[in-house]
């Protein structure tokens, strides 16, 4: 039976010895910004999945996501000895590298909720402004029946 609560321990454990290794003792400088950002094991506790992130030396450049793969490529034997020594586990998983989609999916999703609210705020301004087409009141007024005209000509 799988126990999912160790598969989770062993997960966090793994993201923060690799997150440790690399800000501390790997000193590759291609590593300089990535950010491990999660880490998922499989049931069996074979393979870790990490995921990572790298951010731009400033706001002005962009990433070098290929630079950072080939140096977690490098480092990852490394970085397997520290895992196995910190987590003590019988096998230590294997570690593959994923780069992490979420905080791109998620700028890109601001940025959609920034057009839509600026779509809204002009159909607003434009509904402001706006009249109905028809007449004021577009709804027909009750027919009156024939009985009542005839009692109130006869009154």
């Amino acid at each position: 039976m799988v126990d999912q609560a160790r598969a989770r321990k062993l997960a966090k454990r793994i993201a923060a010895i690799v997150a440790t290794a690399i800000d501390h003792e790997i000193k590759d400088p291609r590593l300089a910004f990535v950010t491990i950002t999660d880490c998922k094991v499989t049931a069996d506790l074979h393979d870790a999945t990490v995921f990572y992130t790298v951010m731009g030396e400033n706001l002005d450049t962009a990433p070098d996501l290929q630079a950072a793969a080939a140096g977690l490529e490098k480092a990852k034997g490394v970085l397997r000895s520290k895992v196995g020594a910190g987590t003590g586990v019988r096998f230590t998983p294997t570690l593959v590298f994923v780069t992490d989609t979420v905080p791109d999916t998620a700028r890109h999703m601001e940025e959609l909720l920034e057009r839509a609210r600026h779509a809204d705020s002009e159909v607003a301004k434009v509904a402001a402004t706006a009249r109905p087409a028809g007449e004021a009141d577009p709804y027909k007024a009750p027919r009156e029946s024939v009985e009542d005209s005839e009692s109130t000509d006869a009154d």
